[in-house]
């Protein structure tokens, strides 16, 4: 089973990359952190990242999402994994849970994700929605923390460049599926 992850800064495009391999027939996991705002934004929460819970709250939803994709596919790409959830609360500084620690110790113990991470840039912009409520500049902070993140945790980070996405989307799949020589 190999599973690739997409990450970087937020609005740097990797919801539309997810999408479009997900097109091309790729088993895709959608981002976690998004829907657990989402939710908590149409019961009248406004700012679900406030409340304590957040991070476990993400971590859950990943954990269910990674594990009832389990046998899905043979490749597997997903937005975003517990890292960026760590990158995340480092970024709020917040303390590493025992949820959020349980759940880094066991992606690396069992070997959930592929050591090689898909780096996506940001594209000069970070367009807020009422999920993503962080300015360009504070982007650039959360890009940084996560490159740090991955690198300290011995991921290899795979550049994936701000272009065009047909552009971003053939150097993806020159990682995840390289073409059979």
């Amino acid at each position: 089973m190999r599973r690739y992850v997409l990450t970087g800064t937020p609005g740097a495009g990797k919801t539309s990359l997810l999408h479009r391999l997900g097109e091309l027939g790729h088993a895709v996991v959608e981002e976690a952190a998004t829907e657990v705002i989402a939710r908590a934004q149409a019961r009248g929460e406004d700012e679900p990242w406030t409340r304590v819970s957040f991070i476990d709250e993400i971590v859950a939803l990943q954990r269910q999402r990674q594990q009832e994709t389990s046998g899905a596919a043979a490749l597997q790409v997903f937005d975003r994994s517990p890292v960026c959830t760590l990158a995340l609360a480092t970024y709020l500084g917040r303390p590493v849970s025992r949820t959020l620690g349980a759940e880094l110790e066991r992606i690396t113990s069992e070997e959930i994700y592929q050591r090689q991470v898909l780096f996506i840039r940001n594209l000069g912009f970070c367009e807020p929605t009422s999920a993503r409520r962080i300015s360009y500049q504070e982007s650039l902070v959360f890009e940084k923390v996560h490159e740090e993140t991955y690198r300290e945790l011995g991921y290899q980070l795979i550049d994936i460049p701000a272009a065009a996405m047909p552009h971003r989307l053939a150097a993806v799949l020159s990682v995840i599926a390289p073409p059979m020589s």
